[in-house]
């Protein structure tokens, strides 16, 4: 998170429109905390019922995910690649 947090509010303040800068931030910042709750209750159910290698394994399954979706889409925001 240290990597993205300055990059992804950088995004947020570029998008959106001066007199919704702090709803867009606000959201953001429930959406990125939803997301890490979620993902810690299922790290913790896989550690509980799976043991520690499987969480680590559904780790590493997202990453390969993440990596083939980010491969398989390589337009740009304009549409052209």
């Amino acid at each position: 998170m240290g990597l993205t947090q300055g990059l992804l509010s950088t995004m947020v303040a570029q998008s959106a429109p001066p007199a919704l800068k702090g709803t867009a931030f606000g959201f953001f910042n429930l959406m990125s905390g939803l997301a890490m709750l979620v993902a810690s209750v299922v790290a913790g159910e896989l550690w509980d019922r799976f043991g520690a290698s499987a969480t680590f394994y559904a780790g590493a399954g997202f990453c390969v995910a993440t990596l083939f979706v980010l491969a398989s889409g390589t337009t740009t925001r304009s549409g052209k690649a």
